[in-house]
Parts: structure tokens; sequence; C-alpha cells
């Protein structure tokens, strides 16, 4: 080996670790950068339903967006208000709720539990879930930069994946062009499946409540709409403010918001998950927990928002690029026999 081939692998190898550590400096912005991929998807993704109208791409695009913000206004017009009291109300009941769990634990001797400050356990996580789920761990402003960067990316989606493609080479630009396309429509097929199951499982969730008499149904149901996002902790998380308050109440309806919750799982696993899947796509359970698991210790909080999106983004470029490309082995790629505007 010649000096000149030593030093510039080398040199290589320098420039490598270089970026592999800038990158991990830039580990949150990059997954904000992704936070508005996911966005730029479902822009587009509603944007191709009114170019079947015969609408201008650029019209199009504009009429989504409209669409998008004219439904959340909407929204905070007709029930802000309210899930902004019952918010309040939820910030304040939940801490005495787990204080009355307290008092009935010490009643039955276990007064070791009662060390447990709930005042700082769940005040904290009260008053922190909202920017916890909107901010995307940085405030409000970093939620605004990743909506406005999903609009520029959905705006001249050709453009910003021509630039990535330029740091491939040139022999590997098609196969990595066709890898994107893949997991873009995987991406949108599976955001599609996972707003419908955050509907459904919002609307459930809030009427049971209601019809049990739990307070702050409205907020409740919001809640575990919102965290319906996250695979696995979503769930129980949404799940412990309610039980806790029903607790307070009365153990009687405490148990039925239990059986209320566990009911709504059971619809969504074996009646709502099955229907969608069908037309969206599936992503086997255990590699969604423990992808859960990777990114929420490499991420943190934010890790663990965009998990799901991740893993089915990661999922398809290792199928794609490693499995079939790779190793030469047919397999199956997510979505790739459904049509990403269906």
């Amino acid at each position: 080996m010649t000096e000149a081939v030593f030093v510039r692998r080398t040199l290589i190898v320098i420039g490598l670790i270089a970026l592999t550590m800038l990158a991990w400096m830039m580990r949150d912005v990059l997954l904000m950068v992704f936070g508005a991929v996911v966005i730029a998807t479902l822009f587009r993704s509603l944007a191709k339903q009114f170019e079947r109208l015969r609408i201008p791409a650029g019209l199009a695009l504009a009429l989504s967006v409209l669409t998008v913000f004219a439904v959340v206004g909407i929204g905070i017009a007709l029930f802000g208000a309210q899930v902004v009291a019952q918010a309040e109300g939820l910030s304040q009941a939940v801490p005495k709720a787990w204080a009355s769990l307290q008092q009935r634990l010490a009643g039955y001797g276990l007064s070791g539990v009662g060390k447990m400050n709930p005042s700082g356990m769940f005040g904290s996580l009260s008053s922190n879930l909202g920017t916890f789920v909107m901010s995307l761990g940085g405030g409000i402003a970093d939620t605004l930069l990743i909506v406005v960067g999903g609009i520029f990316i959905a705006a001249s989606p050709r453009f910003y994946g021509a630039g990535a493609l330029k740091m491939v080479p040139a022999e590997r630009r098609q196969l990595m062009s066709d890898a994107m396309s893949d997991s873009g429509r995987a991406l949108q097929l599976w955001l599609k499946a996972q707003l419908v199951a955050m509907l459904v499982i919002g609307v459930l969730t809030g009427l049971g409540l209601w019809l049990l008499g739990v307070p702050s149904a409205l907020a409740l149901g919001l809640l575990a709409g919102l965290l319906e996002f996250v695979p696995f902790a979503g769930p129980i998380l949404s799940a412990i403010p309610a039980v806790l308050i029903a607790l307070a109440l009365d153990p009687q309806l405490a148990l039925w918001t239990v059986l209320l919750y566990v009911g709504i799982q059971h619809i969504e696993g074996y009646a709502l998950q099955p229907i969608i899947q069908s037309w969206a796509v599936e992503i086997p359970g255990a590699v969604l927990l423990f992808a859960l698991l990777a990114f929420g210790g490499l991420f943190g909080p934010l890790g663990i928002i965009f998990a799901a999106p991740l893993t089915v983004v990661v999922f398809v470029m290792v199928k794609r690029l490693y499995v079939r490309e790779a190793l030469d082995t047919a397999t199956p790629i997510p979505g790739e026999d459904k049509p990403a505007d269906a």
C-alpha cells in the first residue's frame, strides 16, 4: 500500500467518524426533519384526494393545508375552552386522586406507598403532558417549525428527494430512489391507518367515560386519541389519570373504567386493526416494541413519539436494500402491492 493510498483511506475514516459524531450531536434536529417529512406525507396524501377532482397540484396542496388548519381551528373553536377547563381540572384532580389512593392503601396497612410524592409525580406529569405531546420536546416553536418544514417539503418533494439522492453514488441512485418511494408509500399508508385509529379510540374513550360519569371525559378522550400515536405505552399512559380520578370517586367506578379501557383496546386489536391493516401497512408487534425501547433510549421523548413512523421507514429500507438487494432474498415490502393514495 502506497503512502498516498494510506493517507486517503485514513482521511476517509476520520471523515466518517466526524460525520457520525456530528449526526449524533444533531440527532434532535434530524428527528425534527423526519417529523417534517411525516407532516409533508399527511399534506401530500390529502392533496392527492383533491387532485382526483382534477384540481392542479399546487392548488390541491394549498387546499390540503387549509383543510387541516380549518379542522384544527374549528375543533379549537368548538371544544377548545371546554378542553382547557377540563385539562385544568384534570391537573388538580389527578394528585388528589393519588392522595386518596394512598389513604385507601394505608387503611389496608400498605403505608409504604404513602412515601411517594403525588404532587411531584402526577402534578409534573399532568402539567407537562401537553408539552410532551404537542411540542415534540422543544416547545411550541419547534412544532411550528416542523409544520412549516412539512409544508415546504410537501410543496417540492422531488426537489428535496433529488438533493438527498445526490449524496448517494451515481450507480446506486436508482436503487435508493426506489427504496425511498417504497418507504414513502408505506409511511403514507401507515399514517392514514394511524389517524383513523386515533380518531376511533378518542371518540370511544371520551364517549365511554362520559356515559360512566367520569369527570373530564372530553379531555381524557382527547388524551387517549393523541397517545394512541405512541404504540404500547400510549394506551397505558392515557388510562392512568382516568382510573385514578374514578378511584377517588368510587372504587366500583374505577373498576368499570379499567374495563372500559381494556374493552376499547380489545376492540382495537380484534376489530379495528384487522380492518385497517387490510388496506394499510402491518409491522410486527415485536419489532414495534423493541423499536420503541431503542428510539426512546437514543432520542428520549422525541424518539418515543416518532418511534412508530421511524420503524416503518427503517423496516422498509432494511427489507428493500439489505434483504432483497444485498442478500438477494425474496421478501414482501410493506405496502408494495397497495397504492399510496388508495
